[in-house]
């Protein structure tokens, strides 16, 4: 028999099998169990996450005649026959070479036909956004009215492309990218049991280089087994990844931080004579920046993060750069990946990409010098005034000779920077979107958070990465950041909350207005809110009838829900 590919041979067979989609997995056996399966189903996610998988598990054990506790048994002759594809109950596919509006219909005209071996026949559409406007107006009279036999299940890595009367129409799961520790748990199950030597930096290299897929995963591991002759090795990683050593990152971020322009060019000179992809060491550079962010605000993240594989440099090289630093960086970083994209010699970009590099920490560098030294002289213009005050006044002893009263700048150049400015919260902003705020308002918002954030570029992603919404109305949201610097940013970026505001109608429907918070401020504002209510309806509660007094109650339970408020009767 010829070689089959990992992500084929291991392909999961039951939804046990299926790695980081837990919620869904359950959802859809609990639906088993009970008999309530829905006729459309849409999957969508990431590519290499398991949705085509959980579309043929699914149809597998609806048809088995053996289920039992929501899986099939894969033994018996529709789950064979589902399993190696010939069952013509269940078909599957390819909208990208089948989306016009005679492939459509031909799919309407047999489903009418009830199947011929098993129990329900199951439609499998993969990449179901290419479909054309025509194919989708002709599928979508079947989703509404289906025959009873039938189940489509629409698969897609791309769902704002699918139109919302299709949407409407079908039972959505979200399928989420893959933790890099159960990639590599799973890299490192199936090397065990095929006996095979390897080291476990490369695994963490390959779960990490996966980005969330498992499918692109175990096509690393594939090609990584195939040049080392079926041992991983960490060097045999980086040459299939593409990747650069982080060393070598480390070395190149120093270099650029301290200006030594020449030692960081010949850097870049090396990696791309020895074949490195240009693309691939951008990318690098990226993560290693996000990494240093990090690390600056929740070091043990990090480390959960990147599977405990950063070099040992990198503490050194974090306390070098600072976070002003990085986010200009990775400004730049990103414009000269979207140049590069249209070009044929990258290797000119790296280079160019290296001097304005060097030139945007030496500003930052003199920036940051400049403003300590403005604070300093600042301080010492106060502190002068003071002195003279208090000669005026007699209140210096006259046995302080002038030149002790007197403060020089230059004996002081040295000292600390100057401190950040105090964020603005607009509370009549944040209150207006309490007064109106629902529970369901802020369900919806979560919902469509992790979607909205995959839709930013790095720089801000980077920026969002730790917020979240803590309430929202049919006009408005607030919104909470983990970190007040990141607030600060998010509020004097114009092009992040045009960005925001954009995607946000895209896949909600509407635009609310974003109030940015910091977390740490939040519980009090949300407190000092229920005081103000309370305060205002104080006659309603010394009347001491519990009805009367409901109506806070009630508008702090739709606030932030039944989790949140408990209600007690004094």
């Amino acid at each position: 028999m010829s070689y089959q590919a990992l992500y084929r041979v291991w392909r999961p067979q039951k939804f046990n099998d299926l790695i980081g989609q837990g919620i869904i997995t359950k959802t859809l056996k609990n639906a088993l169990i009970t008999n309530q399966i829905s006729h459309a189903y849409l999957f969508a996610g990431p590519r290499g996450t398991g949705k085509t998988s959980a579309a043929k598990i699914f149809a597998k054990a609806i048809n088995c005649p053996n289920q039992k506790d929501g899986e099939p048994c894969n033994d018996c002759f529709i789950c064979k026959s589902i399993t190696d594809g010939s069952l013509n109950d269940v078909i599957e596919i390819d909208a990208a070479s089948n989306n016009g509006v005679e492939e459509i219909r031909n799919i309407r005209d047999k489903a009418k036909y009830a199947p011929t071996e098993s129990k329900y026949k199951v439609y499998i559409i993969d990449e179901v956004h290419m479909l054309s406007t025509g194919a989708f107006n002709a599928l979508l009279k079947t989703l509404e009215e289906p025959p009873e036999h039938v189940i489509f299940i629409l698969a897609t890595t791309e769902p704002q492309k699918i139109p919302a009367t299709i949407i409407s129409r079908v039972q959505r799961f979200d399928f989420k990218r893959i933790k890099s520790d159960d990639i590599l748990s799973r890299m490192e199950y199936i090397l065990n049991e095929k006996h095979l030597e390897y080291e476990d930096k490369a695994l963490k290299l390959i779960a990490k280089s996966a980005e969330g897929g498992m499918r692109d995963a175990l096509s690393i591991l594939d090609q990584a087994l195939s040049f080392g002759m079926d041992k991983v090795t960490y060097e045999n990683a980086l040459e299939v990844t593409g990747s650069v050593d982080k060393k070598l990152i480390n070395q190149y971020l120093n270099q650029v931080v301290g200006n030594n322009i020449k030692t960081a060019l010949i850097s870049v000179r090396e990696l791309v004579n020895n074949g490195k992809d240009a693309n691939r060491f951008i990318e690098d550079i990226l993560d290693y920046c996000q990494n240093i962010l990090l690390y600056k605000q929740v070091p043990e993240m990090l480390k959960s993060i990147e599977l405990d594989i950063l070099d040992d440099n990198f503490e050194d090289t974090a306390k070098n750069i600072d976070s002003d630093m990085l986010y200009n960086m990775i400004i730049e970083l990103n414009d000269v990946q979207n140049q590069m994209r249209f070009s044929s010699h990258p290797d000119i970009y790296l280079e160019v990409l290296t001097v304005k590099l060097s030139s945007i920490c030496q500003t930052s560098h003199v920036a940051s010098n400049n403003e300590s030294n403005q604070d300093l002289l600042e301080k010492i213009e106060h502190l002068q005034q003071e002195i003279n005050d208090l000669k005026s006044t007699n209140n210096v002893s006259k046995n302080v000779p002038d030149d002790k009263a007197s403060i020089s700048s230059s004996e002081i150049k040295n000292t600390s920077n100057a401190k950040s400015a105090p964020i603005k919260i607009n509370m009549s902003d944040v209150y207006q979107v309490l007064d109106n705020a629902t529970r369901n308002d802020l369900n919806n918002l979560n919902n469509a958070w992790d979607e909205l954030l995959q839709s930013l570029d790095v720089t801000q992603r980077a920026v969002m990465h730790v917020s979240k919404p803590v309430a929202a109305s049919p006009k408005g949201a607030v919104i909470a950041f983990e970190y007040a610097f990141l607030c600060q940013r998010a509020n004097s970026d114009t092009n992040l909350v045009d960005s925001l505001e954009n995607n946000l109608d895209r896949i909600v429907g509407y635009v609310p207005h974003m109030i940015f918070v910091p977390n740490d401020k939040w519980p009090e504002i949300r407190s000092n809110y229920i005081k103000q209510n309370k305060s205002s309806q104080s006659e309603m509660v010394q009347d001491a009838k519990p009805k009367k007094s409901s109506n806070l109650a009630d508008k702090a339970t739709k606030l932030f829900g039944n989790d949140v408020v408990n209600i007690q009767n004094d």
